[in-house]
């Protein structure tokens, strides 16, 4: 098809009438047609495999561009709009030869001639000068030629397109792009792919003992691997070599349409777009293109369909059967598969992801027996026995001021049986545990990394500077123009002094986010003291009896909610910070983003967890001089089975909260929203009932996706994830199973939504995670450091180690509570604060009691600190430097024990190499054979003429001396 065709074929107006508009909302809500919806999901369509190929059925689509399609609504103005951009043709192939320009020139002379008569000379406007014209305004008429140039430039650069504009989504049109066999040979040299070639060798398995039961394990695992076909056997692997077409014996050419395979070409096409520019103001390839909406999307196109029984089998459907389906949650992932369709980069978060939840499974059995420990011995627990038991006749002071009175001990004993649950000797070791966990995981991560380069071929892979990206493209051009004219043709690039505006943005409004967290967790604080002040004063007894627990959870309930809001307002601030930045690249531009949200949605995580486990319940004072917030509101204090129980409520419903509302339910239900939304949009309410009935092809299906927005928001759920289970897992053994549990849906979800709910991405390649990694390190460290702090100053571990070893009588915890116990003369109460009822226990109350380590009031000092409370600080400050040590030093212990390689993997490296350079060794001296060859044969054949022609040369002096002689008698 010609350019010309494709030009008048592009703009030629719809025909027939305008079709009446039903109601297609009132239809879908109130007539109960959700079929019609079905219809057109592309797991009910059938019908669009043809809309993976070219119309000739014969070039497949590598990539597809989609722009507004305005129909004109005459035929004049169609003969107007075509004769404009047929104009742009013209000039395009004056650009290109003198074929070409031949041939447009003929044909624009035509349509010239054809529209004279009735397009008037005022109205051919140039469309290179924006000109407006009678139907497409001068924005619309400027994207149609900046689209054609673009275009232009495409078929410049190699590729083949072609154009549907009368595709079945209303204002629509498609640019279907194919890259032939030329393109993408030269391209993948370009890029340095790696292609698997003809040579194939055998991976030698380990021999012995460690052989058989690696036999073994892989049998009794056999059930777990999911069904997908493998083309060649485990032990046999292609070896890989950087393509090049002047070494393409190399590699196996049988098949050239599936050599690339589509993941491939499409990488490809996204590279060339990337880098194609146009001579339009500021067109700086596909992306400055989409973001000035002169096209509205740009996506590769999916294998196929998934769910219809007559689909032809592909790896999308695949991929749905053995991967995004809830059913097979218990089996392995088919990770080579993922790496298949979706490229590396997602194929290694899915494998993190998986390797991440495999690991989980031995720490959540180590919580659930430390959770059960705990269980079976809180009837031995001689505190909380103490603190039940019906003789205990301790009288406590007033949690607040005016309106709470005395109260008993004992009324907390349910509080401190719970505590225990969570606060006992067993949790030291299971933070130690954990510790030595998170080193093990990023040890085994790193091997197994090593071990997916291997097989993916990306050992030799080494991350190339990426293109510019096209903000940054636009600002140094602004940057030069800014400039005298004469230095223009110097290269100029953004400094420090460009971008030091942007920087003290970041900072301020960095710093602003975290002081509103901050004030969102003062605020909370608020609450929880005037809700309990309020709870106290109600007349009804439950309420009364209940206050510490309803406080607790509708303030962690409260705390949940704005950590949802503020994560959505953080992620957008994040991003228009790092757009403010302008990076160069877009690796540059997704690190920087990813540590801008990383910052500000872990402040937001963990500020009110923070809050409880080391403030709450230090700065509050004593009776008789509490510490108040704006004159009036009494800082709160721990219940006396300590904090620890209430940092575990924080902790238990923040995180299973984000993991059910925001990783699951959010993704679900959003990206189903959003799909119709875009089918409401797309027909705005106006297409009958034969027309909804038609089957869209592939690539229409495809447009109704959602657009892939990167690994970044996935990635951060699971880093979030990873802080609630290592951070505070001393106050909450049950963290890991419930990320465990969460993480087995959370895979399969993933995988749903990549296969069914969004547009294809382009393949991306990688050999690692990038700044995830150092992320996950720094976790794990700053892990260790808080884990010391919450089990010497959250819990009473420390304390009652100090009474049974220094201050009890027989060695035991008998005494313990009220040995933690000060006490106070309720006479020193300033004046105002005290009980407004006395006699709430029946009895007056001369001397209460409250948690601290203070002297008591008939002393020489009273109420100041007393010795024992510096004992305790002091094996508080040590246990936090012994434990941080000791631990840290046992992780660099595991890290330096576990090679980052596995053994075999670097032999396997080895023996590549060594091959590589034999099949070269023998190629070279293939040629060299024949060389000399074609040599010893022109040589032999250089000898025979040599002596035929010495001998006619014999031969003619021969018969000259005789015809000389003849003449002579």
């Amino acid at each position: 098809m010609t350019e010309e065709a494709e030009v008048a074929d592009d703009l030629s107006p719809t025909s027939g009438s305008e079709q009446q508009a039903p109601h297609f909302l009132q239809d879908v809500i109130f007539h109960g047609k959700f079929r019609l919806l079905k219809a057109l999901t592309p797991e009910e369509n059938t019908h669009c495999q043809h809309g993976l190929f070219f119309e000739d059925g014969q070039r497949r689509v590598d990539y597809v561009l989609t722009y507004i399609v305005k129909k004109p609504a005459s035929g004049r103005s169609s003969r107007q709009s075509t004769h404009l951009l047929t104009e742009n043709a013209v000039a395009r192939s004056l650009r290109r030869g003198p074929h070409s320009r031949d041939a447009h020139l003929r044909h624009h002379q035509v349509q010239k001639a054809k529209d004279s008569s009735s397009l008037p000379s005022s109205l051919v406007t140039d469309v290179e000068l924006g000109c407006p014209g009678e139907t497409f305004s001068g924005h619309e008429d400027h994207k149609a030629f900046r689209r054609e140039e673009f275009e232009g430039k495409l078929r410049d650069m190699g590729l083949e397109l072609e154009k549907d504009e009368d595709a079945k989504i209303q204002g629509v049109g498609f640019v279907k792009i194919h890259a032939p066999w030329n393109v993408l040979c030269r391209e993948a040299e370009l890029m340095k792919l790696k292609m698997p070639t003809k040579k194939v060798y055998e991976v030698k398995q380990s021999s012995g003992v460690v052989e058989k039961i690696n036999s073994l394990v892989s049998k009794v695992l056999e059930p777990l691997h999911p069904h997908v076909e493998e083309h060649q056997p485990k032990n046999i692997k292609h070896l890989s070599h950087t393509f090049s077409r002047e070494k393409q014996h190399l590699f196996d050419l049988s098949d050239k349409d599936y050599f690339f395979d589509s993941k491939t070409r499409s990488s490809i096409v996204y590279e060339i777009l990337k880098r194609t520019k146009c001579k339009a103001k500021y067109s700086m390839g596909i992306t400055s293109l989409l973001g000035s909406g002169v096209y509205t999307a740009a996506y590769p196109l999916h294998d196929g369909d998934i769910n219809e029984e007559s689909a032809e089998p592909n790896d999308r459907k695949l991929l749905y059967e053995e991967w995004a389906n809830y059913s097979v949650f218990y089996k392995y992932q088919p990770i080579g598969l993922v790496r298949k369709y979706f490229g590396e980069k997602i194929g290694l978060y899915f494998a993190w992801l998986g390797l991440y939840t495999q690991m989980l499974i031995p720490a959540s059995l180590v919580g659930v027996i430390v959770f059960l420990y705990g269980c079976a011995t809180v009837d031995d627990n001689i505190p909380s026995m103490e603190i039940c038991h019906p003789r205990n006749n301790i009288t406590m002071c007033p949690l607040c001021d005016r309106v709470c009175s005395y109260w008993k001990l004992s009324t907390a004993c349910g509080t401190a049986r719970a505590s225990h649950l969570f606060d006992n000797p067993a949790t030291v070791f299971f933070s130690i545990f954990m510790a030595l966990w998170a080193a093990m995981f990023m040890e085994h991560w790193k091997r197994r990394q090593m071990r997916l380069n291997y097989e993916w071929d990306l050992t030799g892979f080494e991350d190339e500077e990426d293109h510019p990206r096209a903000e940054y493209e636009f600002r140094v051009m602004q940057k030069s123009l800014s400039k005298d004219p004469k230095s223009q043709h110097k290269v100029e690039k953004l400094s420090c002094r460009d971008r030091l505006p942007a920087y003290m943005t970041n900072i301020v409004m960095m710093l602003l986010m975290i002081g509103v967290t901050f004030a969102i967790v003062f605020g909370v604080i608020l609450y929880r003291i005037s809700t309990k002040a309020a709870l106290h004063m109600s007349s009804n007894p439950i309420t009364r009896n209940h206050v510490q627990l309803t406080v607790k959870t509708t303030a962690a309930i409260i705390n949940l909610v704005v950590i949802l809001i503020l994560d959505e307002v953080y992620g957008a601030v994040a991003r228009w910070l790092t757009v403010l930045e302008v990076p160069k690249t877009d690796k540059s531009f997704e690190e920087r983003l990813i540590f801008k949200t990383f910052i500000l949605k872990f402040v937001n995580a963990f500020s009110p967890i923070i809050y409880i486990a080391f403030f709450r319940g230090r700065l509050v004072g004593r009776p008789g001089s509490y510490l108040y917030v704006f004159e009036s509101y009494r800082m709160e204090e721990c219940a006396h089975g300590g904090c620890l129980m209430e940092l575990c409520i924080q902790l238990s419903i923040t995180m299973l909260g984000k993991q059910l509302i925001q990783n699951n339910l959010f993704e679900i239900g959003i990206p189903k929203l959003k799909k119709l939304i875009r089918y409401i949009q797309s027909k705005q309410g106006a297409f009958q009932e034969e027309e909804r009935q038609k089957k869209l092809r592939r690539y229409e299906t495809d447009h109704f996706l959602e657009p892939f927005a990167g690994l970044t928001p996935e990635y951060m759920e699971m880093i979030i994830q990873f802080g609630f289970v290592t951070l505070f897992v001393a106050s909450f053994p049950l963290a890991p199973l419930f990320a465990l549990l969460n993480n087995i849906i959370e895979i399969r979800l993933d995988a749903k939504k990549f296969v069914t709910e969004l547009r294809r991405p382009v393949a991306a390649r990688a050999k690692d995670i990038g700044i995830w990694y150092n992320i996950l390190r720094g976790v794990a460290k700053v892990a260790v450091i808080i884990n010391a702090f919450v089990i010497s100053f959250t819990s009473d571990f420390i304390p009652r180690m100090v009474y049974q070893y220094m201050y009890s009588p027989d060695g035991s915890m008998h005494g313990f509570v009220n040995h933690t116990l000060s006490y106070f003369n309720v006479s020193h109460f300033q004046e105002g604060k005290e009980p407004m009822d006395p006699l709430h226990l029946g009895y007056p109350v001369e001397i209460c009691r409250y948690k601290d380590y203070r002297e008591p009031p008939w002393s020489n000092t009273p109420y100041e600190i007393s010795k024992e409370f510096w004992a305790v600080l002091a094996v508080r400050l040590a246990f936090v430097i012994v434990f941080q040590n000791v631990v840290m030093l046992m992780s660099d212990i595991v890290d330096w024990l576990i090679p980052d390689i596995p053994k075999d993997i670097s032999l396997q490296i080895h023996k590549e190499k060594i091959l590589l350079v034999d099949l070269f060794m023998k190629e070279e001296q293939g040629k060299i054979q024949i060389l000399e060859n074609r040599l010893s044969t022109g040589g032999k054949e250089n000898c025979s003429r040599s002596n035929n022609n010495n001998n006619s040369t014999v031969a003619h002096q021969r018969s000259g001396l005789h015809r000389d002689s003849t003449k002579s008698l």
